[in-house]
């Protein structure tokens, strides 16, 4: 065993030393191998940034999670709590009729005395447009969209007044219920002017145009809605992108029509798939030439040195502890040239990168790659050259020890 480790050992030092000697053709090797490595890692981290920033938007903005019902419909409790249940539901919430979804605000205090018309947006806990924000709750709490947050000159904290009105009996009449502002969305969440409020208000305020009696809030009128309320829509926010195809099919099968943003999703992974392909088919016939071409210079550097192999065998070093002899030079290379070719990526990288930065929003990087997309090339080059020298290695196990004597 003893024996066997010095000669493990004896043979790593030879090849390293073997390498070292022969530098020109080592550097030529590791030249070589960069070469074709190098397009390679540019050529991906071309595509990975590209559909990075194609894909940052769809999966950082909840939108296009949301599917969005078309008309009015019939919902009841029991349809709400199966959907919620369902794993690729993030958040769902009742919604109202549009006509009864709508509510004028003013801040009491103000002496502009604006008055705006919103519309009146379900939300809760957990509601993905407003993450890091608290959420609207009970009958008082609200959430303003940033739109309307600008036109009062309201921020967290600030009191509004919204203002209800309802035909009854010919007359006109009207209610006021003093809100608290809890937080300011962000652009992004809506676009227009409304008003995140909790179910309850909601549930409250359609009563009320309904000319129904709020006892909550004190707002006079006929009896209360008796048994499981119907609601006609409902906002719905899928779990992850590739759920909301199956949520729309879903749906479309229960005869809801809804509206999603599948065509744009679909769009970037098909020129993801696209590009996936180019890149793999230029990345094969690149490793597959190399890999030829590495493993015919290694078969003739060890028929080039069958003599000193023959003599090493005359000595009594084993088959096997020789036949590594030019795989560990071959790992050796992989190691260098990968080396090699990611310094000159991040030099390519950054001269790709401030070269589109006026061409790509926010600043963002044209051309990048991750960490352990470098890991991942490395095993493969090391995998890559490994096999390449195999058959060096066959070579070396064919030369007989009688060899060196006989020349």
């Amino acid at each position: 065993m003893r024996q066997t480790d010095n000669q493990g050992a004896l043979i790593v030092e030879l090849a390293l030393r073997d390498y070292r000697h022969e530098w020109v053709m080592s550097a030529c090797f590791v030249l070589a191998l960069s070469a074709v490595l190098l397009p390679l890692l540019v050529l991906f981290g071309l595509k990975f940034g590209i559909i990075s920033n194609l894909l940052s938007p769809l999966t950082e903005d909840p939108r296009y999670r949301q599917i969005m019902p078309i008309g009015s419909g019939k919902f009841g409790p029991d349809w709400f709590e199966a959907m919620a249940a369902r794993p690729d539901v993030e958040f769902i919430v009742p919604r109202t009729r549009s006509i009864a979804a709508t509510i004028r605000l003013r801040i009491p205090e103000s002496t502009v005395g604006r008055i705006i018309d919103v519309e009146l947006i379900p939300s809760g806990a957990g509601d993905p447009v407003l993450v890091g924000l608290p959420a609207p709750d009970g009958l008082r709490q609200v959430v303003l969209s940033a739109d309307a947050a600008d036109k009062l000159a309201a921020t967290a904290g600030t009191r509004v007044e919204g203002i209800v009105t309802r035909i009854l009996g010919g007359k006109q009449q009207t209610q006021l219920v003093g809100l608290e502002v809890v937080a300011v969305a962000p652009a992004a969440a809506f676009g227009r002017d409304g008003l995140f409020v909790s179910g309850a208000l909601l549930v409250a305020i359609e009563d009320f145009k309904d000319g129904r009696a709020v006892a909550e809030l004190q707002w006079d009128g006929s009896a209360a809605r008796e048994g499981p309320r119907h609601y006609s829509g409902f906002r719905l926010f899928a779990r992850q992108l590739d759920d909301v195809a199956q949520l729309r099919r879903g749906l479309m099968d229960q005869g809801i029509d809804v509206r999603t943003r599948s065509a744009d999703i679909e769009l970037v992974r098909k020129l993801d798939r696209n590009l996936s392909i180019v890149f793999w088919i230029i990345a094969v016939l690149a490793a597959t030439g190399y890999g030829f071409s590495f493993g015919s210079s290694v078969w003739a550097n060890v028929d080039r040195k069958r003599r000193d192999f023959s003599i090493l065998r005359l000595t009594g070093f084993r088959t096997r502890g020789i036949v590594w002899f030019p795989i560990l030079q071959a790992m050796l290379t992989g190691i260098l040239g990968w080396t090699l070719a990611v310094a000159a990526f991040f030099t390519v990288q950054a001269g790709l990168n401030a070269l589109f930065l006026d061409n790509v929003g926010g600043g963002q990087a044209i051309c990048r790659i991750l960490f352990w997309h470098l890991l991942v090339a490395l095993a493969l080059t090391l995998l890559a050259a490994a096999f390449a020298a195999t058959l060096g290695g066959m070579r070396v196990a064919q030369l007989e020890p009688s060899l060196a004597l006989r020349e």
